[in-house]
């Protein structure tokens, strides 16, 4: 379909007017949306995504690393990571997040100095078209924030050139006490500029200054930062922090409407470029801002489920599934033309935030405890009331995984494999950290070089050690690879597995979490079920109603069901994924 460009000139002139109905311009709605129209080069007729379509499939697995995850001497890291990708993950995983590979100066790439070139301890941009051809590739756009160290900021402090007022400001004096932010450090900066003092509003470090959205010029960058990604390849755009975008002075500052429509108005232009390009917001919030994210189906094409990782965790370090399955059941389906984006690790810790009003305070506190005792780090943040509260917990998931709340056992291996087992058969896509693929172990070195409790997660393996590690069939890492491979090898040829098949929570106690998925042609039926405890289970079949005229088989065993009537018997975290298509 197409549409003309006076039509998308309209749309976007009443989204301007709702994002900036309460500030001045100088510039009329009609004018900036000419001039982003000019710079996403929208000159004739633009394509028109039809409403509500989904534009991926079973088949859709994203990776998640850093642009050095895996390092070679006298190679560009990037290179080696394409190496990597067709050696390791070709014909399993068709996606890829490659974390920010722009120059930056601090927080491993979120405190971006310029977006517009690749970091050259990375690589070129050669390298990441080079990707981008064989993989669907994810970018970050870093939206909310920069480096203090770019040339806009050091513009900003000479109060001249492009960039001088891209930056929020407010007053030591102004009420902040309602905002809402994961740090302790102090919100405001003071920087000495060409025009006076200033201070300069940081949500997350003194070294990541806000930009001012107010300024439209700031929106017009943005956009031309966009189209450049879409030139060299990037097909999913991750709008890093967006819940902070827009700021006023006396409100918490955090998810405020014209954020929203924000949003909005970068995928009309987004999908009127590239209709296959794709918006994931990363709000790390609780659970019920986060969902607001869809908008009506024209807001992010996907949100990151932020509450799954924690609550997972829980259950699987408690044997006991209540508040996962609890959840679950509350949770929305997403509409045709939206998914969920599931994952279990990152390069972030595993955040607490989402899980309020899902755990009780004793189950949080117990949960962090037990990850401290398996070597994690917590990261804090500053509570409405002026407490210190458990904000993440910085971890591997391997390691996470050592034990259950009573200690360590001897089931490490089982309950990874489980976490990811139920991970990968969610609705919506799986987004698995090159990591957990390869069962790395807390870097204790790094944290110790860095002091960044984040830092325990970001391992960077040399690929030499890497393939020696996977080589070596004493240690755990090929055995995880191979058996995350054969999961995700079965997961992409069921579409019952489509990240918008239907899902229905089952009720099997407590200490059996499962699920059944049924594909859109409802051709395809998958009861999925775990055994989330240390001890064996059975599973009753007759509890899952498996119809008597169909022929049933249990996918990742590949084994044939024959007697209904009977009770399987579960091995300390296993999974049956029981389907009557043996695809």
């Amino acid at each position: 379909m197409q549409m003309q460009v006076n039509q998308l000139k309209n749309k976007l002139t009443q989204q301007l007017a709702t994002i900036y109905k309460d500030v001045a311009l100088e510039q009329s709605f009609d004018d900036i949306a000419q001039g982003l129209l000019n710079t996403m080069r929208l000159s004739s007729e633009v394509a028109v995504v039809k409403p509500y379509s989904n534009q991926w499939s079973e088949k859709d697995i994203i990776l998640i690393t850093y642009g050095d995850s895996i390092i070679k001497a006298d190679e560009s890291p990037l290179k080696t990571l394409k190496h990597f990708l067709d050696r390791t993950i070709e014909n399993t995983i068709n996606s890829v997040h490659i974390l920010p590979f722009f120059p930056y100066s601090s927080d491993d790439g979120f405190a971006v100095i310029d977006y517009s070139s690749v970091n050259e301890s990375l690589g070129t941009w050669q390298d990441i078209e080079c990707i981008s051809k064989d993989y669907h590739l994810m970018s970050d756009l870093v939206i909310n924030h920069c480096s203090s160290r770019s040339a806009w900021f050091d513009n900003f402090v000479k109060g001249e050139g492009q960039g001088s007022d891209y930056f929020f400001t407010a007053l030591p004096d102004d009420n902040l006490s309602d905002v809402i932010r994961p740090r302790t450090s102090p919100l405001l900066k003071e920087v000495e500029t060409g025009k006076g003092k200033k201070f300069v509003w940081c949500t997350f470090s003194h070294d990541q200054v806000d930009f001012d959205f107010r300024n439209p010029e700031v929106l017009k960058a943005f956009t031309s930062i966009i189209r450049q990604y879409l030139d060299m390849g990037v097909k999913i755009f991750r709008l890093d922090a967006i819940a902070f975008l827009w700021k006023v002075v006396g409100s918490a500052s955090v998810n405020l409407p014209q954020t929203h429509e924000v949003v909005r108005l970068l995928r009309t232009l987004i999908e009127s470029a590239e209709p296959q390009a794709i918006i994931i917001t990363e709000t790390n919030i609780p659970n019920t801002q986060n969902l607001t994210y869809f908008g009506n189906a024209n807001e992010a094409h996907g949100i990151y489920n932020f509450s799954l990782p924690p609550l997972l965790l829980n259950t699987l370090l408690t044997g006991n599934c209540l508040y996962l399955k609890r959840w679950l059941m509350s949770m929305p389906p997403s509409q045709d033309g939206t998914m969920y984006f599931n994952f279990i690790a990152s390069h972030d810790g595993i955040g607490l935030r989402p899980a309020e009003g899902l755990l009780s305070e004793s189950e949080l506190d117990n949960l962090v405890h037990t990850v401290e005792n398996f070597g994690g780090k917590i990261s804090w943040r500053t509570s409405d009331n002026g407490e210190q509260k458990a904000y993440e917990m910085n971890i591997s998931l391997y390691d996470a995984m050592q034990g259950t709340v009573n200690g360590k056992d001897e089931w490490n291996f089982e309950r990874f494999i489980c976490a990811h087992a139920i991970m990968f058969a969610l609705e919506g896509i799986p987004g698995i950290y090159i990591h957990s693929l390869l069962g790395t172990q807390n870097d204790y070195k790094k944290l110790a070089n860095t002091h960044h409790n984040r830092s325990i997660n970001r391992h960077r393996w040399q690929e030499e050690a890497l393939e020696e590690a996977l080589a070596d069939k004493d240690l755990h890492h090929a055995k995880v690879l191979s058996t995350l491979k054969v999961l995700l090898n079965t997961r992409i040829t069921q579409s019952a597995f489509h990240p918008n098949a239907t899902q229905f929570t089952l009720h099997l106690g407590l200490q059996l979490f499962g699920f059944w998925r049924q594909s859109q042609d409802r051709k395809q039926s998958i009861f999925c079920v775990s055994n989330i405890s240390d001890q064996v289970i059975a599973l009753p079949l007759s509890e899952l109603n498996l119809i008597i005229t169909e022929s049933w088989f249990e996918l990742i065993s590949k084994k044939e069901i024959n007697n209904l009537t009977q009770e399987l018997l579960l091995t300390p975290y296993q999974t049956v994924w029981i389907s009557n298509v043996m695809a």
